[in-house]
């Protein structure tokens, strides 16, 4: 018989809701319940494409006895890490502060008022390797709450109070300059691998925000090293196995150091993150590399994640059936010497070989190969290569394909806006631009409400429960207003000022600028969750900064540029020490320091080919942060293009930048030229 999880529209909850554990949706009433029967909670955190949470469920969740323990002795709570955030983040805090590290499947105990007092992440059914079983850690719980009642809520208080007490150094307050940008390059350079790429040791993820700071940080100083570190890492992840060689499209990390052996799953945050940064590096380069890989993975994102509202799905499992009825990591994207022979003949087979660097060995388990592109010496034919991919890719396709979580993110898809606008606008490529459109209709249509308030999740077009965190308003925002300049429609910027004004009146701590991750209005947790460091996606305030700091651009409006630069201070003080997970926080530093440029082009329409072309040039303009708007003289969709004439009857551009304005032009190479140096 269904749980209580039956009624939830996450993919995740769903896929619990026929255990035998008796599960609860977070809420008040299953902490009530806990209250009423005086006992603890066990609260397990996850996500629908996360193959350790698959593992957990199997073996203990699905079992009929351990599921009897478990409602006999707690209210157990099941929390979709990617529909609450901010349950996932303020209880992580926990997790690492006490162990040191954390992870997914999340395993935390609570007392009926929340405080965690025991946490873990996986647990096996049976010792393991120095772990207890889970059964042995539900016994200790149980057996501790009976008999230590007292010690457990003393550990839970102190616990809450050292998280209330761990503050963030907010610097002060103060764009980083020139020095802070510089002594974080140094150190990024300290931490690069050159041999392989990227940043650290395995595992290995895509630095995919720090890749854009580098990227800008080339276009403002020069750097030739900053430019080097990012094409190296971007052409290595290319050419690696988390790159799908036949299909597009990024799996989320490399579980060694040389981008070898992926974790399989594909997440969306991951392939807009990093469709944008290759579109950024052609742009930077004229790298063809870049281009593909850019366009690639755009047309993964369109053709394996969009709804069918619209809007993008969350994630496509690591997990998938190998023709045998067992799910195995993996199984959907690997080959064996045999089977290429039996799909593409042996001469092929042969060529596939050496082209993918498939060996008799595997590269992974079993014999089999993650497909990668190794520098070789001598060419391939082109052509005979594209056959070979064709029909590898149509033998894929009859395999049984990874499972998709459907659940449609708002700041996801706003980082996926950004992405597809641009890369569609670079490349002439008007059915990205309209995937674009169409996932950002979705999100007004479905996910803001009529004061503009954002809901974080919807499924099958119906809007989930749970209220925007700041990531939300801020990525959202940030896909408007890349979608605004594309486009020059201006209601995307009139959006991205209504998401905008929410991050300045709920999100904002008034005196000294510090952002929070959830609103001031938002469901009061142990703590209120705050943290301006990257992880596999922006912090929410760093990504805020940014779209605060474009919006300024826009508009000339001196609380959002003020409000940006007060949080910037963070980036201050953390850049120089700590710039692999501040990425996104200097690349916004980056474009406070060059400005940012504001762009006008006017011109009497988009369809006029000098209008059109200026256009273009102020896109691909590398200088960071340059906003652009683009319309007729007399037309009021943008405030940058107030008073502004054509000149001599001429489509034109206004350039300006620190409140000093170029001269009007009609020339292509003088606005390319004062959009670089």
């Amino acid at each position: 018989m269904p749980n209580r999880l039956a009624h939830e529209t996450s993919p995740y909850l769903l896929q619990h809701a026929d255990n035998p554990v008796d599960w609860w949706p977070w809420s008040a009433e299953a902490f009530e319940e806990a209250r009423k029967r005086n006992v603890p909670v066990l609260l397990s955190i996850g996500y629908s494409s996360c193959h350790w949470c698959h593992v957990m469920a199997h073996e203990s969740f699905e079992d009929q006895q351990t599921a009897e323990y478990l409602n006999a002795h707690f209210v157990s709570v099941k929390v979709d890490r990617e529909e609450r955030p901010d349950v996932d983040a303020v209880y992580m805090e926990a997790v690492q502060a006490a162990t040191g590290q954390g992870g997914w499947p999340m395993t935390v105990f609570l007392t009926p008022d929340a405080e965690p007092f025991y946490f873990g992440t996986y647990f096996p059914p049976a010792p393991r390797q120095g772990m207890p079983s889970f059964r042995q850690v539900l016994q200790g719980v149980h057996q501790a709450w009976e008999e230590r009642r007292d010690e457990v809520t003393e550990v839970a208080g102190k616990i809450v109070r050292d998280l209330a007490g761990r503050e963030i150094s907010y610097g002060d307050a103060q764009t980083p300059g020139e020095q802070e940008l510089a002594q974080a390059l140094l150190a990024l350079t300290r931490e690069y691998d050159p041999q392989r790429g990227g940043f650290g040791g395995a595992p290995k993820f895509p630095p995919s925000m720090v890749l854009e700071f580098l990227l800008r940080h080339h276009a403002r100083t020069g750097a030739e090293g900053a430019l080097q570190m990012a094409q190296d890492t971007c052409e290595r992840m290319a050419r690696g196995g988390i790159y799908d060689q036949l299909g597009g499209g990024f799996a989320r990390y490399s579980v060694d150091r040389d981008w070898i052996v992926p974790h399989f799953e594909k997440m969306l945050y991951d392939n807009a993150l990093l469709c944008r940064v290759y579109a950024h590096l052609w742009r930077a380069t004229g790298s063809e590399l870049a281009r593909r890989v850019a366009l690639e993975t755009a047309d993964f994102m369109v053709r394996e994640l969009r709804t069918a509202e619209g809007g993008f799905a969350s994630a496509l499992d690591a997990d998938s059936d190998d023709g045998t009825g067992r799910h195995v990591e993996g199984a959907y994207y690997v080959w064996t010497p045999g089977q290429l022979r039996e799909v593409l003949g042996e001469q092929d087979a042969e060529l596939a070989v050496q082209y993918f660097g498939v060996t008799e060995e595997g590269t992974f388990e079993h014999g089999q190969s993650v497909l990668q592109l190794p520098q070789q010496d001598g060419l391939f034919d082109a052509a005979k290569i594209a056959s070979i991919r064709e029909r590898l890719l149509a033998e894929r396709a009859g395999r049984p394909a990874p499972g998709r979580d459907d659940k449609v993110v708002a700041a996801w898809n706003g980082l996926a806006i950004a992405a597809l606008a641009e890369t569609g606008a670079y490349f002439d490529r008007p059915d990205l631009v309209e995937a674009a459109l169409a996932a950002a209709d979705l999100l007004v249509r479905l996910h803001l409400d009529e004061q503009a308030r954002l809901t974080r999740t919807s499924k099958d077009g119906h809007a989930g429960a749970n209220a925007g965190v700041l990531e939300d308003y801020a990525d959202v925002a940030e896909g408007f207003l890349a979608l605004a300049s594309v486009t020059g429609e201006g209601v995307w910027l009139e959006f991205a000022g209504f998401l905008l004004d929410h991050v300045l009146a709920r999100f904002t701590d008034e005196e000294s600028g510090a952002l929070f991750d959830t609103a001031a209005d938002a469901e009061r947790l142990i703590r209120r969750p705050q943290d301006p460091t990257d992880n596999a996606a922006p912090s929410g305030w760093t990504a805020a900064a940014g779209a605060l700091l474009s919006y300024a651009a826009h508009t000339g409006s001196e609380p959002h540029r003020t409000a940006a630069e007060k949080a910037l201070g963070v980036v201050k003080a953390l850049g120089p020490r700590v710039p692999r997970f501040i990425g996104w926080g200097l690349a916004a530093a980056e474009a406070a320091l060059d400005g940012p440029r504001e762009v006008a082009v006017v011109g009497p329409s988009l369809d006029h080919e000098g209008t059109r072309t200026l256009h273009r040039t102020a896109l691909l303009g590398t200088a960071p942060g340059a906003v652009v708007a683009v319309g007729a003289p007399e037309s009021d969709e943008f405030p940058l293009l107030a008073d502004r004439p054509l000149v001599r009857g001429e489509p034109a551009a206004y350039v300006c930048r620190n409140f000093t304005c170029d001269a009007p032009t009609t020339e292509v190479e003088r606005l390319r030229a004062a959009l670089i140096d």
